[in-house]
C-alpha cells in the first residue's frame, strides 16, 4: 500500500508525522512524503523541515493521500499544482484522507459536496461552503474519504483506517508498538469539555 503525504509551507507537523508514524509501521505500507518539487518543506512553527522526497509528478497514483491541515492551508486553497494533484489523485486512491484543516484542500479540489466530513473545531463551518455535512466528530469515514478533526486525531484516523485496509488485529498491533494511551493531563481537548474562555485562548496561539 502507496501512501502519498502532500507538504506544503505552514503545515502543521503532527498532522502529517502521526500518521506517518502509524502507515510506515504497518508491514507492506510505504510513506512518501511529496511537494510541488522534491525538497525540504518548513512546518507552521518555522523551527521542523521535513524532506519531500518526491514530486506530485513523481507520485500521480498513490493508493492512499493524507492532506495535513495547518496555518498555511489558507494559503494554498487556489494552488493548482496541489489542489490539481489532490484531484486527479483522488480517482486512483483507495482512500483518500485529511487532518484538520486539510479538509479545506479536499473541498478546493471538489471531493466534498454532499460528503460527510469533519476538521479541526475553529473552522468546522468552513466545510460547508464545498458542499459538505460537516459533524463534529474525532474521525469519519464516507466512502474512501476518510477526515479526522485536529492535530491529534490524525493519529486516530491512521490506525481506523488500517483497520479497515488491513485488519483489527494489524491496527491494534501498530497501536500497542507506538504505545498509543492517550491519557490527557486535562479534560479540554474539546470545547465541550474546556473551561469557559479557553477556546479564545487556544484560538490565538494558532491564529
Amino acid at each position: 500500500m502507496n501512501v502519498v503525504i502532500p507538504l506544503y509551507p505552514r503545515f502543521t507537523a503532527l498532522d502529517a508525522v502521526g500518521p506517518y508514524t502509524v502507515l510506515a509501521f504497518a508491514p507492506g505500507w510505504t510513506v512518501t512524503f511529496a511537494a510541488a518539487e522534491a525538497g525540504p518543506v518548513t512546518d507552521d512553527q518555522g523551527t521542523l523541515t521535513l524532506m519531500a522526497t518526491a514530486s506530485y509528478a513523481d507520485v500521480p497514483a498513490p493508493d492512499v493521500i493524507v492532506v495535513p491541515g495547518g496555518p498555511g492551508t489558507l494559503d494554498v486553497l487556489e494552488d493548482e499544482a496541489l489542489v490539481g494533484w489532490i484531484r486527479q489523485a483522488h480517482e486512483h486512491t483507495r482512500w483518500t484522507t485529511s487532518v484538520c484543516s486539510g479538509s479545506l484542500l479536499l473541498g478546493a479540489a471538489g471531493l466534498l459536496q454532499g460528503v460527510k466530513v469533519t476538521t479541526h473545531w475553529a473552522i468546522l463551518e468552513f466545510l460547508t461552503r464545498y458542499g459538505a455535512e460537516a459533524v463534529s466528530e474525532r474521525v469519519v469515514g464516507e466512502g474512501k474519504i476518510v477526515t479526522a478533526a485536529g492535530v491529534s486525531a490524525g493519529i486516530d484516523m491512521a490506525l481506523t483506517l488500517l483497520a479497515q485496509a488491513t485488519d483489527v488485529e494489524t491496527a491494534q498491533s501498530v497501536q500497542l508498538a507506538i504505545e498509543y494511551d492517550p491519557r490527557p493531563p486535562f479534560s479540554c481537548g474539546s470545547p465541550k469539555t474546556a473551561p469557559e474562555g479557553m477556546a479564545a485562548r487556544a484560538l490565538g496561539l494558532i491564529s
